[in-house]
């Protein structure tokens, strides 16, 4: 990567980062995968519980495939014979893990969801919520950060998913209301609550979608 994207991407993260902690959660940046990978399993003890609402971002750095090998309780939804109960089982979890669909630069995280699993998770339930960003998903402020949302990662998980919805075949937000909508539910993250319980690692890279 050119040496003047990484450091504006290093000036942009501590402005973010300021954002986040304002907002009761914990952020941290990474100057790579493996960094951000290392940060996460600090972050994670041993022995816990974990599960996760999706996150591409989480497989790219290694994070599930290291929590799958290691000494950890991981709830794999995708090979779960009862994939409701795996689901359900989110809420009580120690850790969940996830990414944001579009993050603001000053700290405020913006999600979609089709089945409000993800977004329900990050909101109430989990102990703990890890959230892995890249630097590509940060937005200068809510509208545009729901603009992303909306016409970059919906389109493409559509597609991911092989949904029959006019984004997927136009690459942009029709505003639909088809059968096959993913933009269900919408959360706007601009405050925690309970300190120590979300933490955002935001990864100098192009991650997920």
């Amino acid at each position: 990567m050119n040496e003047n994207i990484v450091k504006r991407n290093q000036l942009l993260a501590q402005q973010v980062i300021k954002g986040i902690e304002s907002r009761n959660m914990k952020g941290y940046y990474a100057a790579t995968k493996e960094e951000a990978l290392k940060i996460a399993l600090e972050i994670i003890p041993e022995s816990s519980s974990v599960t996760m609402g999706g996150a591409m971002s989480a497989h790219e750095i290694g994070l599930v495939d290291a929590l799958k090998n290691g000494n950890y309780n991981f709830i794999d939804r995708d090979k779960a014979e009862d994939k409701r109960a795996a689901m359900l089982a989110a809420y009580d979890a120690d850790y969940f893990l996830t990414s944001a669909n579009a993050i603001t630069e000053d700290g405020v995280m913006v999600n979609i969801d089709g089945n409000a699993n993800r977004v329900s998770a990050i909101a109430q339930g989990p102990k703990h919520v890890v959230v892995i960003v890249g630097m590509n998903k940060i937005c200068p402020d809510v509208d545009a950060a729901m603009k992303r949302a909306r016409n970059v990662a919906a389109p493409i998980n559509a597609q991911r998913f092989g949904l029959n919805t006019p984004c997927a075949k136009t690459g942009s937000c029709m505003n639909c209301k088809s059968p096959d909508t993913i933009c269900c539910q919408f959360l706007i993250t601009r405050f925690s609550r309970h300190a120590d319980r979300i933490h955002v690692i935001l990864v100098n890279d192009n991650l997920g979608f």
